[in-house]
């Protein structure tokens, strides 16, 4: 991960550190999963107060860019919205039914193709 800050810039030095980090999440720079530094960690590699980090980090929290567990760290979160996170977790869980129940790939397609076209109205 690599950061610039700018002491010259009209961008205060947490908003940069946002925005660095989540361009470098949404462009793939940092995937899905990358363990982020320790909030004092990245500060002393930035040159930049703990807090100005910490606001940097619970601002991409909030925005839903990073996710972090406790004790073990703060790692890039999963991309897109909220509802897309839930309808890929929703996804996921589908597959393993199917695959549980003997399906294969185009008889689950089949039956997504169906359920979409009821859902919403279509054919």
């Amino acid at each position: 991960m690599t950061l610039k800050i700018h002491i010259d810039d009209s961008a205060p030095p947490y908003e940069q550190v946002r925005a660095q980090i989540s361009e470098q999440a949404r462009t793939g720079v940092l995937p899905v999963g990358y363990r982020l530094p320790t909030v004092r960690g990245l500060a002393e590699g930035l040159g930049l107060a703990a807090n100005t980090v910490a606001k940097a980090y619970r601002a991409l929290e909030s925005d839903g860019v990073i996710e972090t567990r406790g004790r073990n760290g703060t790692y890039v979160a999963a991309a897109g919205s909220a509802a897309e996170r839930e309808a890929a977790s929703a996804a996921q869980a589908y597959v393993e039914r199917v695959r549980r129940l003997g399906l294969g790939e185009e008889a689950a397609l089949a039956a997504v193709r169906d359920a979409l076209r009821a859902g919403y109205g279509e054919g």
